[in-house]
Formats: C-alpha cells, structure tokens, sequence
C-alpha cells in the first residue's frame, strides 16, 4: 500500500523541464552583431566575451569599479563610449551573451558575412586609422598602431547597404565624439636582484701645494715661430711649339 502511495505522490508532483539554451536564426544574430560587427577585432573580442557578465557592464558604465569584474569588463572602461552604450540596451546585451556562449561559431560567421557587406558596400577599407586585411575568407580589422585604437561610429542601418530583414532591425547606437584611445599594455614585473651589500670608502685625497708663478724674461722665452718652409723653383713650362722642337 505504501509503495502505491510513494508512486501516486511522484506522478502527481509536478514536472520541471530542464532549461534548455535559446536558438537564434540568422536574422536574429545579423540585428545583434550589426552594431559592432566592424570594431577592430581586439575589441570586438572584448564586447563579445563582456556581454556575457551584463551585470558586471552595467556596475561598470555606472562608473564604479572592482577587482573581481572580468579582465574584458576592465578592458572596456578605457571605452566609456562604447561601455555606455552596451549598458543603455540591456536586452541587447544579455542576447548578444547568451548567442556568444551557445553559438560562438556561428556569431564568428556572422561577423564575417557582414564585413562583407559592409566591404561591397565600400564602408570597410584601410585608412589612416585601421587596417582591414583579407586573410583568405577571413577579414581581419586592426588599428594601424596597436597601441592606439580608434573606435568608429556608424550606423548599422547604412554601412551594409539596404537592411535585408524587415522583421529584425539592429539597435542604432547614440553617435559619439570619435577620438584616438590610447591602449597600454600591461607593464611587465620588474627583475628583482638580491645583492650583497657593497660598502663603500670614500677616502680622502691629498693635492700638491699648487707652484708659485716665476716670471720669465723675454731673453730667456723660448721661440715660437716655425721656420718658413723653404720655397722650391717653379717647374718650367713649355708651349706646344717648344715641344714639338724638343722632340
């Protein structure tokens, strides 16, 4: 009696379904990475991996600080910008996380495709502040000088021609002041040397009386003036008639 009791009570208790990832379609990841899909690809790594700590994005474009936020979080404070923006759309962010974590290929993919509209489109090309280099199918966006990164504004709905979904459109980011960030590389732990320690005698020294000053007669002075250099003779010269008679 008591096991078909214990059975009853198990098909009547309620059922939790494991909680399964989100899918997204392509049109879903075009609209999410459209807005950043041209950032220079260092940043764009640390979009990428800070949208998945949304929390940590938002604390942050407060303005706050912390140890225990990601190393791509801390990154993106040298960003403000772009930190704010991020912050601004919060369902955004935590979509771009969660298609980041679950389908990390096909977000790669995704930039890939849309650097190529945006290439066609000639809105992605080299210039004085960016190199975007062709690697094979593969193309790669980099600042000219890795110490100075420049993140440039545009507009999603623009750069890749005629947006192709009508029923998902990219958020369209507030435009900023456009200006050269300087990126410093994280400074190297200095070699400690232990030493002996040296002591050091500093001893004294003994100078000559300086010499009483003598004056010299002028009889007595020794000559300075070099002999003239003894003159040789000019070698003669001979006209073209007075050779001709030589020979």
């Amino acid at each position: 009696m008591k096991k078909i009791l214990f059975c009853l009570m198990l098909l009547t208790a309620p059922f939790e379904a494991p909680a399964q990832a989100r899918t997204f379609n392509q049109a879903e990841l075009d609209a999410l990475l459209a807005p950043v899909a041209l950032y220079p690809d260092a940043l764009l790594s640390q979009i990428l991996v800070a949208a998945t700590y949304p929390d940590q994005v938002a604390e942050a474009a407060r303005g706050g600080q912390s140890s225990r936020w990601h190393p791509a979080v801390t990154a993106l404070t040298a960003y403000p910008e772009v930190l704010a923006r991020m912050a601004e759309n919060p369902q955004w962010l935590r979509d771009l996380g969660e298609a980041y974590l679950g389908y990390e290929p096909y977000v790669m993919e995704t930039v890939q495709q849309l650097r190529r509209r945006a290439e066609a489109a000639g809105n992605l090309r080299s210039d004085g502040q960016q190199q975007v280099v062709r690697q094979g199918e593969t193309i790669v966006v980099q600042p000219v000088y890795p110490q100075v990164v420049v993140v440039p504004y545009y507009n999603p709905l623009v750069v890749f021609g005629t947006w192709w979904w009508t029923s998902y459109r990219p958020v369209v980011w507030r435009p900023w002041l456009v200006r050269p960030v300087q990126v410093h590389r994280p400074p190297h732990r200095p070699v400690q040397v232990h030493r002996a320690p040296v002591r050091v005698v500093i001893r004294p020294v003994t100078l000559p009386a300086p010499r009483p000053h003598v004056a010299v007669p002028q009889a007595h002075r020794p000559s300075v003036a070099r002999p003239a250099a003894a003159r040789t003779a000019p070698r003669p010269q001979f006209h073209a008639a007075a050779r001709s008679k030589v020979r």
